[in-house]
């Protein structure tokens, strides 16, 4: 393995530091390496061709006061397959606010779980205002390149997938919707190549939902009315309709009047679902209602007949109890998902009728969940979730799921190890649906260190076939995406000169 660093962040966290979501598997990572031909134990399969990045937060200043992990900046992480061999790097996105924090040496804004009255220079809601863009959430591929974003809706930056060098923010040729910005789960639709995206604030309408098309034009934006300021994180489409929701959990107004901020789960107020076709308008909008919940991921959605299928998390107590723990332990039961009880759950829409019928998929507690991608928006069979560890916003383990005979398969990473979210790679000439790998990062924290594991996506419970040892542990995590090499401009050719940028 051939490692060079590339640079290092100023960091002033107290080497001292105890925080649960700074220590650990969420241990950040301040230095930026490119290691190639890395040491593999078994072997990488010729026919998987293309790159896993991964998205993840790693502070490199302390919190003013309480630090959540989703303030952490951003730091992606891409394992490139290429001809039986595999290559890593990892580089912080130059973020407005990383780079003025870096400057600067000193946290310059409020984190999640803080009094806005913390930035005293930031007005307004979100990250265009009291939070900082720390663009950590997820990283999605359009028109060749790689888009980081934020989970409660900052601007989208673009980075070169292969070097991960950032290049400026997305502008749709001036068109970017900057007074709002776009949430955390922007869309790609594989076969059409455009970008489906939505955001809210609060400001009425509180939503919009836009459509970027594959040469990275905003051909299409429109509002969703909502009766107030909501808390969507996710979104779903299908090859002619998007669905977005006004779930229950949402700010308590009586605290957002007074500037708080303070989610609540409103057990009264039934889940909405609006169903918009793909260039419609507010007009067209059509609502369907259903049993209270929240969810923070969809897996997928298409059409069946007159039906809309949904598949989603459904949490079975979005607001846990707080009770008379620790700090941290009341308030971090918002990151844990065996309070949570997230489950596979399907929805059906009948546009005929405007009746909504669900129903569980699974007793298993999961989350993040990831298909074929290829199938998005179209009819799909197998999921591929990660189980939670009791307490903690960590993933032990892999659960696929049939959605057509409800049997699932599992695999359980060794105590204390932990992965996120796991791609599904379809190889080179797939001829169905599982025919291809799986590709997740783990962090072990018994042997501090980490590997890029791949498994053969129709044998999941057989373990990984090949093991590729990365340079350093990688900090714990939120979401990933797979690029097909076909997806990558000069996969073949391309150099990392340009990535050679210091701090």
């Amino acid at each position: 393995m051939d490692i060079e660093i590339l640079g290092r962040a100023l960091t002033t966290l107290s080497p001292d530091d105890d925080h649960p979501y700074r220590t650990g598997p969420w241990r950040p990572q301040t230095v930026e390496r490119k290691a190639d031909d890395l040491d593999v134990i078994g072997e990488i399969p010729l026919d998987l061709d293309g790159a896993y990045l991964r998205n993840t937060e790693n502070p490199v200043h302390p919190a003013m006061e309480i630090y959540h992990p989703f303030d952490g900046d951003a730091m992606v992480h891409v394992v490139g397959f290429r001809d039986g061999k595999a290559f890593y790097r990892n580089r912080f996105v130059r973020t407005d606010g990383f780079v003025a924090e870096q400057v600067e040496g000193r946290p310059l804004w409020a984190g999640l779980a803080e009094d806005p009255a913390k930035s005293p220079t930031q007005t307004g809601w979100g990250a265009r205002g009291r939070l900082k863009d720390s663009s950590s959430t997820d990283v999605v591929m359009h028109n060749g390149v790689a888009l980081t974003s934020f989970y409660q809706c900052g601007d989208l930056y673009r980075l070169n997938p292969t070097t991960l060098e950032t290049l400026g923010k997305a502008s749709w040729n001036g068109k970017f919707p900057s007074d709002v910005g776009v949430s955390a789960h922007p869309k790609l639709d594989e076969r059409s190549g455009e970008l489906l995206f939505f955001n809210y604030g609060t400001d009425a309408p509180y939503m919009h939902y836009g459509v970027v098309d594959a040469t990275d034009n905003l051909v299409h934006y429109i509002d969703v009315p909502l009766p107030g300021p909501r808390l969507p994180h996710d979104m779903a489409f299908t090859d002619n309709y998007v669905i977005l929701n006004d779930l229950p959990l949402f700010w308590s107004p009586e605290a957002l009047a007074k500037g708080k901020y303070a989610a609540r789960f409103h057990r009264d107020i039934p889940s909405r679902f609006a169903v918009i076709p793909r260039r419609g308008q507010a007009s067209d909008i059509r609502w369907f209602e259903a049993d209270p919940t929240y969810v923070l991921h969809w897996t997928n959605a298409y059409e069946d007949g007159n039906e809309i299928v949904l598949d989603g998390y459904y949490q079975n107590d979005p607001e846990p109890p707080a009770g008379n723990g620790t700090l941290y332990q009341r308030m971090f039961r918002f990151l844990d998902n065996d309070l949570m009880g997230p489950r596979l759950h399907r929805w059906r829409f009948n546009l005929s009728t405007g009746m909504t019928k669900e129903e569980p998929l699974t007793e298993t507690t999961s989350e993040f969940g990831m298909i074929n991608q290829r199938h998005a928006g179209q009819r799909h069979r197998f999921s591929y979730s990660a189980t939670a560890v009791p307490g903690w916003f960590l993933f032990d383990g892999l659960v696929k799921h049939d959605a057509e005979t409800g049997n699932e398969e599992h695999y359980r990473f060794p105590s204390g190890v932990f992965a996120s979210e796991t791609t599904m790679a379809p190889r080179i000439g797939s001829t169905s649906e599982d025919d291809g790998y799986l590709v997740t990062i783990t962090s072990d924290v018994n042997r501090d260190l980490s590997e890029c594991l791949v498994f053969d996506a129709q044998q999941l419970s057989a373990g990984p076939i090949a093991r590729v040892r990365l340079p350093e542990r990688v900090s714990s995590g939120t979401h990933a995406t797979w690029a097909p090499g076909s997806t990558i401009p000069d996969w073949r050719t391309h150099d990392d000169a340009a990535a050679a940028l210091q701090l």
